[in-house]
């Protein structure tokens, strides 16, 4: 499923009165359920799959850190492996002080095998790498901060 229609998703559910939706495609399937205001997103990549690959929830520990960042705060729309550059080895997609546009691939978050190209949602500059390469991220951690 495309990155920017999950993350819409995930938004509509949090600002809705709606409290579980479940979409079936050809490519897999995803249910995404509130409780207690917290959204809760599971991701299973093929129908032949038996158990949830990945499930993700707000960091409770991450919401205050989040409002302490001055900037636009470029947050991670899934959980899985956080990675700064294309391959081991590569030049990183951006450094602290790159001018970055609306739409530009910033980093990847591998999940279940898959390389999710993380763009960013606004124009300015990297003043801040919040993710460490390699390490592990969940829904909604900070990676950026944009100015």
């Amino acid at each position: 499923m495309d990155l920017r229609k999950l993350k819409t998703l995930i938004d509509l559910v949090s600002e809705s009165n709606v409290s579980e939706l479940e979409i079936t495609e050809a490519e897999g399937k995803v249910r995404i359920v509130k409780s207690d205001g917290a959204v809760v997103q599971q991701y299973v990549a093929a129908p032949m799959m038996a158990a949830p690959v990945a499930v993700a929830a707000p960091a409770v520990a991450a919401a205050p850190a989040v409002a302490q960042l001055e900037g636009h705060v470029v947050k991670s729309p899934m959980v899985g492996t956080f990675y700064r550059a294309s391959s081991p080895g590569a030049k990183p997609f951006v450094d602290v002080g790159s001018q970055v546009k609306e739409g530009e691939t910033i980093c990847i978050v591998e999940a279940m095998k898959i390389l999710n190209e993380i763009e960013a949602d606004k124009s300015g500059t990297v003043v801040r790498i919040l993710g460490e390469n390699g390490q592990a991220v969940e829904y909604g951690q900070p990676l950026f901060v944009i100015e």
